[in-house]
């Protein structure tokens, strides 16, 4: 903590207790940053401050700041302008409540920071209030000014540091009338299960273990253009996007590849049939969706098309022996014999066709009587 740059030094106001504390970012950035470049030449492109009225390039030292009135007039303030404000919050971190922490809209977050005691002095109030924040298990909602402006902030502990987090002033935040969805939409009990089977599938997670992969692929990309090498390719994947036509389909595959990513069975896991849905239709049946499979193209043909014009009989002989296989079958049954018909089709081809019947046995001696077969008209 002590090598850390403090951007800010006063005092945390807690009644009549001052706190001398430094203020430390509590957050930093990895992101990788460019630079700006001519394309034809590869030159930097840099950004110089000039002076309107003395046309020349100033150092950062000789720039202030200024109001800029409505009428385009600029108003100097100073730095010991905005310090000398008749405000408590120029130097301190005035604590106004202390409120239950779900009573913070995370929306209002912004920059956080850690509190540093600064000075020896200033550890024993620090370490009070540290303690008294943990025991009551609530946040103290402060306010203080840090570059210029006003601001709100919550302070909390982590770990053994008091960390203050910046808030968003309420009138800041702006309304969700004009974002929310359409609100005529209804939602069915079958899609929230399915949604809540996909919660508990995917479950919790360690924020430790996420990891910047976009930061890792941009490093790899630099190191391989500054080699020479060629830049690795992206992987080939499922195209991402598009409409979701049916979203009971959607969440039943999703439950299936995030139980197989973990290992899980997918049978039976999500409280609906989860069969492959090539060619059907997703069906509401006792608050579980199922899936219909339809007939494959093609499939619901009984008999060959003819060819060369010619009908194929083969069909209308095939019905016709099995009505006269069941007539006897019942004339047989009748007189207290046990009969068994049988009927079977061969389809070679498409002009092919076969027909065979089976007579009844009675007692010892056995009758059988066969069609003949007839080839189809080639």
């Amino acid at each position: 903590m002590l090598h850390v740059r403090s951007i800010w030094n006063g005092a945390i106001s807690f009644g009549l207790v001052s706190i001398p504390i430094k203020l430390v970012n509590a957050t930093e950035s990895h992101s990788i940053s460019f630079r700006q470049i001519h394309l034809d030449d590869g030159g930097r492109i840099r950004y110089r401050k000039f002076c309107e009225l003395e046309d020349r390039e100033v150092t950062t030292g000789e720039i202030g700041k200024a109001y800029e009135d409505g009428d385009g007039s600029l108003i100097p303030v100073t730095d010991e302008d905005l310090a000398s404000l008749p405000i408590p919050t120029a130097r301190t971190i005035e604590i106004v409540a202390f409120v239950p922490a779900d009573r913070i809209d995370p929306l209002q977050m912004d920059t956080a920071y850690y509190l540093s005691a600064n000075g020896v002095p200033a550890a024993k109030p620090y370490i009070l209030l540290r303690e008294a924040l943990k025991r009551s298990r609530k946040v103290a909602i402060a306010k203080f000014a840090l570059r210029g402006r006003e601001r709100l902030g919550m302070l909390r502990v982590v770990d053994d540091v008091i960390a203050m987090h910046g808030l968003l002033w309420p009138d800041e935040i702006r309304g969700t009338d004009e974002v929310a969805p359409d609100a005529n939409v209804t939602v069915r009990d079958q899609e929230l299960d399915l949604a809540d089977a996909l919660m508990d599938t995917l479950g919790e997670v360690d924020l430790t273990d996420l990891h910047d992969d976009y930061r890792d692929a941009v490093e790899e990309l630099i190191a391989a253009k500054a080699s020479g090498e060629q830049a690795p390719a992206a992987p080939a994947g499922e195209k991402a996007g598009g409409k979701v036509l049916d979203l009971m389909a959607a969440l039943e595959r999703s439950v299936r590849a995030a139980k197989e990513s973990r290992g899980e069975e997918t049978d039976g896991a999500t409280g609906a049939k989860t069969g492959e849905r090539t060619g059907g239709k997703a069906e509401e049946t006792g608050g579980t969706a199922e899936v219909t499979p339809l007939p494959a193209r093609g499939s619901a043909r009984t008999a060959p098309k003819s060819v060369g014009g010619k009908k194929s009989t083969s069909t209308a002989k095939k019905t016709a022996a099995k009505k006269t296989a069941t007539k006897k079958t019942t004339a047989k049954a009748s007189s207290g014999t046990t009969a068994r018909t049988a009927t079977k089709s061969t389809a070679q081809g498409t002009t092919k066709g076969a027909a065979k019947k089976t007579a009844a046995k009675k007692n010892t001696a056995t009758a059988k009587k066969t069609t003949p077969r007839k080839r189809a008209s080639a």
